[in-house]
């Protein structure tokens, strides 16, 4: 099917965060866009306000009849979707064309030259931040973003004219082997979505594979030390980067009074005194990462100083919702070790005299079955630990398999109490003593956020 072609365009799991940048894409063509989701949420009535129809039961009834016409209809899944889902299953038998949101975002990049940025852990903020830099160059760019800009209010940008295509290349259920890279970053390997793999070496051939489909004349910007080893086509630059070696990287890095400042070393041109949008350690590799591929791209040295200096973050993404002298709560999506504990670094780096306490929500029972222990050891990093039951997303209970498993193995002296998320805000309102608070997790416990701001200002 060309999608060019196409009337309508049906999202089953609309409100996903990846999905919903497709259908404002779609929105944007001037096609009919509806679909279902599980349960509202501030994104699926943002869509709704920009003209998409939305429901949120398993009903082939309230489908749209315009959605129901097959030769010009695409219908669009996530990937955590069921096969028995109601609609998913009618839509199949009804003999619809129905393709991954990865497939449709492959299909759209082949168009332009995509800019693109894979890894366990960095490639939301510095894909944002790579089409913040984009768009400060005269023929801006156009992206699909795994998070709401804050510079923009979406996640997705819209330039005519432009021949760059930022994409969050999306490693999970081998989602980012649709895409075909122009250039691409690729932050970090650590070992994640195991039920889909399998095994640790099953990851990093997928990244490895994910290499081999760069274009040739492209470059590949990967950081250094990783275990993933490049399979790349002939004709395809490599580059290193990281925060103190590599082809791209920082020096003279001056931390204090709120601020971040560095120089940028590149092969392509230095860039004196780098002042960081959002000061935080690790954001210090992301904006390496994207002024490499800025560069690389075109952009000059004040686009770049300009563009990283204004940059103010994605939401959910170590977001402060509460600072003064003495308290402050921030959301921050990390779902996996690694990310917990850099998200346990930067703030112990910035409230090294406070106390920190963390609310925490395990997504998935295969990543808790896996991870238990590490996500024990980052967490212990804490000075105290709320843990929520588990948030299943796709999956169904796995016996043995619960928050008890982290609680179990934190370090000795680490406080802990274990909770409902409905008892989350009314354990923190009994709680006189918090001081610096971090909500920890990518499943729903965020959808609490304005009510515990609330909490921690009285």
């Amino acid at each position: 099917m060309d999608i060019n072609n196409i009337k309508s365009v049906y999202f089953i799991g609309i409100g996903g965060i990846g999905m919903s940048a497709i259908a404002r894409y779609f929105l944007s063509q001037g096609k009919v866009v509806a679909g279902y989701d599980r349960t509202p949420s501030e994104l699926t009535n943002r869509l709704m306000q920009e003209g998409a129809l939305i429901h949120y039961e398993e009903d082939v009834n309230q489908i749209p009849p315009l959605c129901k016409v097959k030769a010009e209809t695409l219908v669009v899944y996530t990937p955590a979707i069921p096969s028995e889902h109601e609609e998913f299953v009618w839509f199949n038998k009804q003999g619809f064309e129905i393709q991954k949101r990865a497939q449709v975002l492959g299909t759209i990049t082949r168009s332009a030259k995509a800019l693109c940025v894979a890894g366990t852990h960095g490639k939301t903020t510095t894909s944002t931040m790579l089409a913040h830099l984009m768009n400060h160059t005269p023929d801006g760019c156009n992206a699909f973003l795994g998070g709401i800009a804050k510079n923009y209010g979406t996640n997705y940008i819209l330039s005519e004219n432009s021949p760059w295509i930022v994409i969050e290349a999306d490693e999970f259920d081998r989602s980012f082997h649709h895409l075909s890279p122009y250039i691409t970053a690729i932050t970090s390997t650590d070992p994640d979505h195991l039920d889909i793999y399998g095994t640790k070496e099953a990851y990093l051939e997928s990244f490895s594979h994910y290499t081999s489909l760069i274009q040739p004349g492209g470059s590949l910007v990967v950081h250094e030390g990783l275990e993933m080893k490049p399979r790349l086509q002939d004709g395809v630059n490599l580059y290193t980067y990281g925060r103190h070696t590599g082809d791209f990287h920082a020096e003279d890095i001056r931390i204090g009074g709120g601020e971040i400042h560095f120089d940028f070393i590149s092969p392509l041109g230095n860039i004196k005194d780098i002042e960081l949008g959002v000061p935080l350690s690790i954001n210090i590799d992301n904006s390496i990462a994207a002024m490499a591929i800025a560069q690389l791209s075109g952009a000059n040295e004040e686009e770049i100083k300009q563009g990283i200096s204004s940059f103010r973050g994605v939401d959910r993404r170590f977001d402060f919702h509460l600072k003064s002298a003495d308290r402050a709560f921030i959301c921050d999506y990390a779902h996996h070790p690694a990310e917990i504990k850099q998200s346990a670094l930067s703030i112990r780096e910035l409230y090294s005299d406070k106390h920190i306490t963390a609310v925490f929500q395990p997504h998935l029972y295969t990543r808790t079955r896996d991870f238990y222990q590490e996500f024990a050891d980052s967490l212990s990093l804490f000075d105290d630990v709320i843990l929520t039951d588990i948030y299943p997303a796709r999956e169904l209970p796995i016996p043995g398999v619960t928050s008890q498993l982290i609680a179990d193995n934190l370090k000795e002296g680490v406080p802990y109490t274990l909770c409902s998320k409905e008892d989350v805000t009314h354990l923190i309102r009994q709680r006189n003593d918090i001081e610096i608070l971090v909500l920890l997790g990518a499943g729903d416990l965020e959808n609490k956020a304005n009510e515990i701001t609330e909490i921690m200002k009285s």
